[in-house]
């Protein structure tokens, strides 16, 4: 192979190629798989914010022959269907200007030519013969890194649950730095968008245990559709205002740093709706010092072990320390 040219392709260009039947989609060594509608939408969406999308990879040939360019995908097969599926009315997806999903026909004539002129980025194979094409295409879909739970499923769904629960995540990312909750390691990995999934099942079942596949049900359940979103987004920003008004350190000084603690706290604050910033930073300071032997005298060794069972032993995710530090939160807010 001699190069790879990357320039910036507009989608419109793009759909020409696709008209003109320049540009050969469906090669012989791609994979059959097709998107879901979900995962479709959320490319177009990520279309109208102006987000990145990955870089298309095309192999470049001259037919000196019949004397004309070929051009072939490499990598960016469902992506380039779905921008021409999108343009044929195939499916709905969300428009910033729009409150509902809306297909290519309802955007508005200065939306389309938005869509139609943005930029995308294609590095175009030249000289490439099948051997580096299939080297290439290798290459490029494999997996750099054992992916966690979480980035398994961010990678599976695109839908409505997904959407909501990353969207939620990276509207807390200046709660998680303030306090220390998440670390940039733990942010990376994806670690506080699983938080806020399993956070907004406990919202709407009540107090849970935490299960991984539960999760990853409600990603598939809600795919296509979450009509309580909107209910819990909030709910969700009544619980982090109230708790963003606490100085940082009740959180980054406390047991209340470790998530499964917060997780905890945040359950019983949406329990507790008439419970103020103050009195909550009060019941997190009290709670944490008898953790912390400082009070010593104040409670029965009994309820001293139980305190210790429930904030510091065993397995905090489970439902039997989750439910004891939610009994010990909610008298505190009561």
């Amino acid at each position: 192979m001699e190069r790879v040219d990357y320039e910036s392709l507009i989608i419109q260009e793009l759909l020409n190629f696709h008209r003109d039947k320049s540009l050969n989609v469906r090669p012989w060594y791609q994979r059959r798989s097709v998107w879901s509608t979900p995962q479709k939408a959320y490319l177009i969406n990520t279309i109208f914010e102006s987000k990145p999308v990955p870089t298309i990879y095309i192999r470049h040939q001259i037919d000196l022959d019949a004397e004309k360019s070929i051009k072939e995908v490499v990598d960016g097969q469902q992506r380039i269907l779905t921008i021409i599926s999108y343009k044929d009315d195939e499916f709905a997806a969300k428009h910033p200007n729009h409150k509902k999903k809306v297909t290519y026909s309802e955007l508005s004539r200065i939306e389309k030519q938005d869509f139609a002129q943005t930029k995308l980025s294609v590095g175009y194979l030249i000289g490439a013969n099948d051997s580096d094409v299939i080297e290439i295409f290798g290459r490029i879909n494999s997996i750099a890194k054992n992916l966690n739970p979480q980035e398994k499923r961010n990678a599976q769904y695109s839908g409505e649950f997904k959407q909501f629960s990353l969207n939620e995540a990276v509207e807390r990312l200046p709660f998680w730095r303030r306090t220390g909750i998440f670390t940039g390691n733990d942010i990376a990995r994806m670690q506080e968008v699983q938080f806020i999934s399993d956070l907004a099942i406990n919202f709407m079942e009540g107090l849970t245990d935490f299960n991984a596949d539960k999760i990853t049900r409600y990603y598939k359940e809600f795919d296509e559709d979450f009509p309580r979103g909107h209910e819990v987004a909030q709910r969700f920003e009544t619980v982090f205002a109230k708790l963003a008004a606490i100085d940082p350190e009740a959180f980054s000084e406390t047991v209340f740093k470790q998530y499964q603690i917060a997780h905890t706290l945040m359950v019983a604050v949406d329990k507790s709706p008439h419970a103020n910033p103050e009195k909550i930073e009060k019941a997190m300071s009290d709670i944490d010092a008898l953790i912390r032997s400082e009070d010593d005298g104040r409670v029965s060794d009994a309820e001293a072990a139980r305190y210790a069972e429930g904030f510091t032993g065993g397995n905090l995710h489970r439902i039997k320390t989750r439910s004891i530090r939610n009994e010990v939160l909610m008298a505190a807010l009561a």
